[in-house]
């Protein structure tokens, strides 16, 4: 049986979506949180400072900075930013090697990475490949380790409402199985590992909620809002960059990875699927219109 940490848990990338659900997790069980932020005086920072969240400022290019941030913490959560080019993709290695590099300066006792389904070899999306390169880089670096290998968030699933029918459109194939997560449940097995009420076998766990394809997908906001649903499966040229291409091309082969839908619920019980995603969030439809 494990015991709860409960020293301080410092988490990077505390003022986005994902961040902000492992802080919103921590919470949740009173524990004590440090973020590390580049600016502690824009409203999302002091919208955790409110919630009780110590803050920290820090610069991803100071390593003296990054150290002391981290001094005294019983584990560390992490999170890189997402490329859109291949100028972001060396940012985004240069940043979690640094992070990296700061926690094993001052031996932090756990680490958290947030990586990406796949990671476990080089896939050819090249910001897949940045987190494989930063998971080799933490698994060198000797610090006890755990790694969320996220698939697509159910958040951006989401169809449109054209003409009193639902219509999904992503640019994959119509019986490829779309693995996926709810950033909640992201946030909660998080911080489940990072408390040290679990444990990640191996070392990583691989986040998936649901696996479905695009029309059962439709199907199932069309369920709960009470009306007919669509799939399309479009293009890849629809894309704007390569790297979404490459990203999506990913996503088809993923379709034929095995799954362990039971692992996540080890962790997280409540666990959500894709339907019950929905209903948990109340899910509204919105109309499509021209350029969105």
């Amino acid at each position: 049986m494990s015991t709860q940490t409960t020293g301080t848990i410092a988490v990077f990338g505390a003022t986005g979506q994902q961040g902000g659900a492992v802080i919103d997790a921590l919470l949740d069980h009173e524990a004590p949180v440090r973020a590390l932020v580049r600016n502690p005086q824009s409203d999302r920072a002091q919208a955790l400072a409110a919630r009780g969240v110590e803050l920290v400022a820090i610069r991803s290019d100071d390593a003296a900075s990054l150290s002391a941030a981290l001094m005294g913490v019983e584990a560390f959560y992490f999170m890189t930013p997402e490329a859109n080019n291949l100028d972001e993709v060396e940012t985004e290695i240069r940043i979690g090697t640094a992070l990296v590099d700061a926690a094993t300066a001052v031996r932090v006792p756990h680490v958290v990475f947030s990586s990406v389904f796949g990671a476990d070899h080089e896939s050819g999306v090249p910001h897949h490949d940045s987190k494989h390169t930063i998971e080799e880089h933490l698994r060198k670096s000797g610090l006890r380790a755990s790694v969320l290998r996220s698939t697509p968030f159910m958040e951006v699933m989401a169809p449109k409402l054209e003409h009193g029918e639902l219509v999904l459109r992503l640019p994959l194939p119509e019986d490829a199985v779309l693995k996926m997560i709810s950033v909640r449940d992201v946030g909660k097995v998080a911080a489940a590992l990072s408390l040290n009420t679990a444990q990640a076998p191996g070392g990583v766990v691989e986040l998936v909620g649901d696996e479905l394809t695009g029309p059962q997908i439709a199907a199932a906001f069309g369920a709960y809002a009470g009306l007919p649903a669509r799939y399309e499966a479009l293009p890849l040229s629809v894309l704007p960059s390569d790297l979404d291409r490459a990203m999506f091309r990913q996503f088809a082969k993923m379709a034929d990875y095995p799954t362990d839908l039971a692992a996540v619920r080890a962790i997280e019980p409540a666990t959500q699927d894709l339907a019950q995603w929905i209903r948990s969030t109340g899910w509204v439809p919105s109309t499509n219109v021209a350029g969105s």
